[in-house]
């Protein structure tokens, strides 16, 4: 007697074979091949876009932030080093007018060419913090004989201020008088010498070291922060138009990912002291 077929066999219905596994992968792959090329230039355009969008960005924010401080320069103060790459002023906080004349008993005006260590203040009262200085009429000039000089970096028109609070009267620790009355009587107050440097493929702002006579590059000592990265090369040029203004040229080359971005920027200096 015949088994009983438990597993009939059902017809119509089939798998896919290796071949034709094989014919749809390689299929694929054309497809996705095609379509990454189609989409890769547009993708890469952009990446290229945003990353030259990056580097103009920080390259302005960096030329900015060298102006904005470059304005509040004491007059006749910035210098360029032999390398051009790093520029250097005396930065001023804030300012003001000094009594040039006794009007009233109990007036202390500020006197020219006999010791003198104190002064008032014409306008509102001010305040002073410790280490800033008073600048008074500097032009920036070495002396010579019979001339004083009259160069910030040489300590000829710049004294140590008693710090104070809401003060209508300026103490200074020295009473060695200043060169040179400035015809305004205006007067500048000091917080210290800023640098720009570019080195390294950095763009650095150096502050709170000491003032030098000669300009140090590195400055030695203080404190110091990145404002650029990515820095291929950088130039500063300094240029005194005439006696009251001055113009600073700035060079900035950035290099990321084969992506080169330049930028000029100038900046007017303000000389009159």
């Amino acid at each position: 007697m015949p088994c009983p077929d438990f597993f009939p066999a059902r017809s119509g219905q089939r798998g896919f074979t290796l071949v034709e596994a094989v014919i749809v992968i390689v299929i694929t792959g054309i497809i996705a091949v095609m379509v990454a090329i189609f989409i890769r230039a547009p993708i890469q355009g952009y990446v290229d876009s945003a990353r030259r969008a990056e580097m103009t960005d920080i390259a302005d924010t960096a030329a900015r932030r060298i102006a904005r401080d470059v304005r509040l320069a004491l007059p006749n103060s910035v210098r360029v080093d032999a390398g051009s790459n790093a520029v250097e002023f005396l930065i001023t906080r804030t300012g003001g007018r000094y009594r040039a004349d006794a009007g009233a008993a109990g007036d202390d005006p500020l006197e020219f060419g006999v010791p003198d260590n104190s002064f008032d203040i014409l306008g509102p009262k001010m305040d002073f913090f410790a280490g800033e200085r008073i600048g008074i009429y500097n032009l920036g000039i070495p002396g010579a004989i019979g001339i004083p000089g009259a160069n910030a970096y040489n300590g000829d028109t710049l004294r140590t201020v008693a710090a104070g609070t809401n003060v209508s009267k300026v103490t200074l620790a020295s009473s060695t008088p200043f060169p040179f009355d400035s015809p305004s009587h205006r007067f500048q107050v000091v917080e210290g010498p800023v640098t720009y440097r570019c080195a390294g493929g950095e763009l650095r702002r150096y502050w709170g070291y000491a003032i030098t006579v000669a300009q140090a590059n590195p400055p030695a000592g203080g404190n110091s922060a990145p404002l650029a990265t990515g820095v291929e090369s950088c130039q500063f040029t300094y240029e005194a138009v005439n006696q009251r203004f001055g113009l600073l040229s700035i060079r900035l080359k950035l290099t990321q990912g084969g992506e080169s971005v330049s930028l000029y920027h100038e900046v007017h200096v303000n000389n009159v002291p």
